[in-house]
């Protein structure tokens, strides 16, 4: 039987970080981004309560089935494996007073110990993950520990930061419903693209709506069908949510509508702000419609913010993901020139500052949903290059580009740049908990240093 133990020192009191863990959200926040698992049931943290994960361990897909141990709050959260990759495995989350925190894996290896020095690596990269992302959302949340936790209707809660939104907004304490199109069942609303919400009786009282709902951008070629379904799909059903929003006997007090910094079109390397005009394209004047449609809810006094979201960075998806492939194998590269900036985010400051934005009075209308320092393609090749220990010398070519993607696509989301600044949300006291890309990189890859303010052992 082998032990793993992980300590560290957490921002936040026993109680508070027992209660952080205990809540749903929690299990799909602590789950690490670079590795595929999804998280298929969370019942809960009581005794007998079962966590179930979809795994792929190597050319296979696991089931891996947790079952909760009666928890000892607020000291102690324990799980045992019932069904997984593990001949056996046990982890104890312990919590003392002070904001020590500690996690505890006792475990038999697969293959008879044939991997043991694999696991033991990547046990080492996953607590340093979970310990991390632990402590910076227990700070996230307690910058606003004064104020009364919301109930928030999510459009596109089943998307990628959709995903990531609703878990990080439960684990916070807050209540989630999500706004689906099909039936919807207990704890969630109905809504369509033609007629905002169908049932707005079962709304309630919403403090927010967060709309993130709408078809992929970077789906390939802008057909004109294709087209007039962003169109259909980003325009009109914003502006249907919008209306009746307006029209419940009891309006949020906010909807948060995203849009994306493709309004600023390409732009070259000259810094853009919220104040700069709207650029050239087919996606520029899409952001400008798509922001306009919120019109109806701002009439109808609730306060409107559309942050312009920029590329989001996670291993667990997206154009990141995409770029992983090639990247380990040394053939990641700059798009086209390299030349063009990407204004990137990561998508825990996303998280962050769609959080930010529900609770800042002052924030409406554009905001620039980025990282402070844009890059060029070459240099986000490079670092990620960089952190994955390959080079990055081979460049995609526009022309093929062009080829896969289709001339306009290509033209304006992979070879455009715009070096857009988040004037107005650090203006409003927000702060990056990555600006600088090859943090975040880390992070998002498990390829973080070793904190020295922690403690770890292995044994045998």
């Amino acid at each position: 039987m082998a032990e793993y133990v992980y300590r560290s020192e957490q921002p936040a009191s026993r109680e508070a970080l027992y209660t952080w863990h205990a809540r749903p959200g929690a299990v799909e926040r602590l789950l690490p981004p670079w590795m595929e698992l999804e998280l298929l049931e969370r019942e809960g943290a009581g005794e007998g309560d079962r966590v179930v994960l979809d795994c792929r361990v190597g050319p296979r897909r696991i089931r891996w089935v947790a079952r909760h141990e009666a928890p000892a709050p607020p000291a102690r959260i324990a799980l045992t494996q019932e069904e997984g990759p593990f001949a056996s495995w046990r982890r104890t989350q312990s919590f003392a007073e002070g904001g020590a925190m500690e996690d505890r894996v006792r475990y038999e290896p697969p293959l008879g110990g044939l991997i043991a020095g694999r696991i033991r690596a990547e046990l080492e990269r996953v607590f340093r993950f979970r310990h991390r992302r632990a402590r910076e959302d227990l700070l996230r949340g307690a910058a606003h520990a004064d104020r009364p936790r919301l109930t928030v209707a999510i459009t596109g809660a089943s998307g990628l930061v959709g995903r990531q939104l609703t878990a990080f907004l439960r684990a916070g304490g807050h209540r989630v419903i999500p706004a689906v199109r099909r039936a919807a069942r207990l704890g969630e609303l109905r809504w369509s693209t033609e007629a905002g919400l169908l049932e707005p009786e079962r709304a309630g009282a919403l403090d927010a709506v967060i709309h993130l709902a709408g078809a992929n951008l970077a789906e390939a070629p802008w057909t004109g069908a294709r087209k007039a379904e962003l169109v259909r799909s980003r325009v009109e059903g914003t502006a249907a949510l919008a209306r009746s929003l307006a029209a419940l006997p009891r309006p949020p007090g906010v909807l948060i509508s995203a849009s994306a910094v493709g309004y600023y079109g390409d732009r070259g390397d000259s810094p853009l702000n919220e104040d700069s005009p709207r650029g050239e394209g087919f996606l520029a004047a899409l952001c400008e419609r798509w922001e306009a449609a919120c019109e109806p809810a701002r009439e109808a006094g609730i306060r409107v913010v559309n942050p312009r979201i920029g590329a989001v960075l996670t291993a667990a998806g997206g154009a990141l993901r995409t770029m992983l492939l090639p990247a380990a194998a040394g053939l990641g590269g700059p798009l086209g020139s390299g030349r063009q900036v990407l204004s990137w985010v990561a998508m825990d400051d996303v998280l962050g500052g769609l959080l930010h934005a529900l609770y800042c009075p002052e924030l409406s209308g554009p905001v620039n949903l980025v990282a402070p320092t844009p890059v060029s393609q070459r240099a986000l090749a490079r670092t990620l290059g960089r952190v994955l220990g390959r080079p990055a010398i081979l460049p995609v070519p526009a022309a093929a580009l062009r080829l896969v993607a289709g001339r306009e696509l290509a033209q304006e989301l992979l070879l455009a740049g715009a070096r857009v600044m988040p004037s107005r949300l650090q203006g409003s006291g927000f702060h990056f908990s990555y600006p600088e890309l090859e943090g975040w990189l880390r992070m998002t890859l498990g390829r973080l240093p070793a904190d020295l303010t922690a403690t770890r052992g292995h044994t045998r």
